[in-house]
């Protein structure tokens, strides 16, 4: 079978599932600025977003075993985030408007996420400060480990974290990425 009826196939599997409401989790992959994505989204709203290595492979096993196995490649269900994400990339945009699904995270982890999301554009704040903003302020380790296992980064922005000292700090999408994207916040 060649790949034009592959992907017609496919194209017509995530339609009929979405149409018949057994479709899950939908996902698909963009390039960006830093490295190709995958992003999948359940009804709910976002629920993933991960970096090339991250092993998208291993990231979708995930998401069939805790969320659900009816996983798809249905690009439709995430043009809206796929948009954002291309116009935070531009630089024409600095927050992004999407329903997320934080079923991911739980307990601390989450009090974390939420509070990154007040992190605004082009500011960073370090671990301490964001673990006494989350209520534990002597869970400094616990933020690392919240951001590095975040699985919404950069609509949830865990780069915008860094070490007291001023210095970036470990990322899932890898010291460059988190380089490159508070370099293209600050311009």
């Amino acid at each position: 079978m060649d790949e034009d009826t592959t992907t017609r196939l496919r194209a017509k599997l995530a339609a009929a599932a979405e149409r018949d409401g057994v479709l899950d989790v939908a996902y698909r992959t963009v390039d960006s600025p830093v490295g190709e994505l995958l992003l999948a989204a359940t009804e709910a709203g976002l629920v993933r977003v991960a970096f090339a290595r991250q092993d998208h492979e291993a990231v979708l096993e995930n998401l069939a075993e805790v969320v659900s196995p009816r996983v798809l490649r249905a690009p439709g269900r995430l043009e809206e985030a796929t948009r954002q994400l291309g116009e935070y990339f531009d630089g024409q945009r600095r927050s992004f408007d999407l329903p997320l699904d934080f079923r991911l995270s739980r307990g601390f982890r989450l009090a974390v996420l939420t509070h990154l999301a007040e992190i605004g554009y082009g500011k960073t704040e370090s671990y301490a400060e964001v673990a006494t903003a989350a209520g534990s302020p002597r869970a400094v380790r616990a933020v690392g480990t919240a951001c590095a296992t975040n699985p919404l980064p950069l609509v949830v922005p865990c780069h915008r974290v860094v070490r007291s000292d001023g210095s970036f700090g470990g990322y899932a999408g890898g010291p460059e990425a988190k380089h490159r994207l508070l370099t293209m916040e600050a311009a």
